[in-house]
């Protein structure tokens, strides 16, 4: 099997920054091409319980945006190939100023945005901020969308698109059918290329789209080893890396 390109989604801090940190030097280890990293956030409105409970856990530890961008610093300086892009809520990035974050955001190595409350086209100038900073920002296209709206995203010119590949939240398996295929090439029609995630968790629904998309998403399959290893590091470290190189076909 050739191997599948992933982006990895991982919560800041979760559940310490050093086992964050083994989490991601364990999916780098296993395969990922890319880390997705998520800034804990009091009421997301697209994770599923996995995430919301990691969120919920970091920030009772009064976890600020500030360490989460210095968490994401850290990554970038031992992993300087792997690029990171931040996932988060726009009330997180509009709060300090688009511009404010972005900048900040770029300063630490981040080369993109995954806002999924900021829509494509009433993005608070995000899209612009990062453009200004070297960033991309990456909208997000769900099978909700009507024909009409889904059209004109396809073709708004944004290099990357993520496309959710079920409506509702993550962390529930999806399948991949004819449906989601047909929802990726509509998506893809205007030439973006396709992350696609919700659901992911193993090697079979990543290469039933691996000819859809230009990277798989999982994110809740690692939030769950990471919450069921953290007592042992080693054994966390082996667990993610596995998945990842499962999903990966590594």
């Amino acid at each position: 099997m050739k191997k599948i390109k992933l982006m990895s989604h991982l919560v800041a801090g979760y559940p310490t920054d050093e086992l964050a940190l083994t989490a991601a030097r364990a999916l780098i280890a296993g395969g990922a091409d890319i880390l997705e990293i998520q800034l804990p956030f009091s009421d997301p409105s697209a994770d599923g319980p996995a995430i919301q409970s990691a969120c919920t856990e970091v920030l009772e530890r009064h976890y600020k945006t500030a360490d989460g961008l210095r968490f994401i610093e850290t990554i970038h300086k031992d992993f300087p190939e792997i690029p990171i892009y931040i996932m988060s809520y726009g009330s997180l990035i509009y709060t300090p100023g688009v511009a404010e974050f972005c900048k900040k955001a770029a300063s630490v190595g981040v080369k993109g945005m995954i806002v999924p409350d900021l829509p494509f086209d009433f993005d608070e100038g995000l899209t612009a901020a990062c453009k200004a900073n070297g960033m991309i920002n990456i909208p997000v296209a769900a099978p909700s969308m009507s024909g009409e709206r889904l059209k004109k995203l396809a073709e708004a010119g944004f290099p990357y698109i993520y496309a959710a590949l079920r409506t509702g939240i993550t962390g529930t398996d999806t399948t991949i059918n004819d449906e989601t295929i047909s929802f990726l090439k509509k998506v893809s029609a205007g030439g973006s290329k396709i992350y696609g995630g919700f659901g992911i968790s193993n090697g079979a629904q990543s290469k039933a789209l691996a000819d859809s998309v230009d990277a798989v998403v999982a994110g809740s399959v690692f939030v769950r080893l990471i919450d069921k290893n953290r007592a042992d590091k080693q054994k966390l470290f082996d667990e993610v890396k596995t998945k990842t190189a499962e999903i990966t076909g590594a």
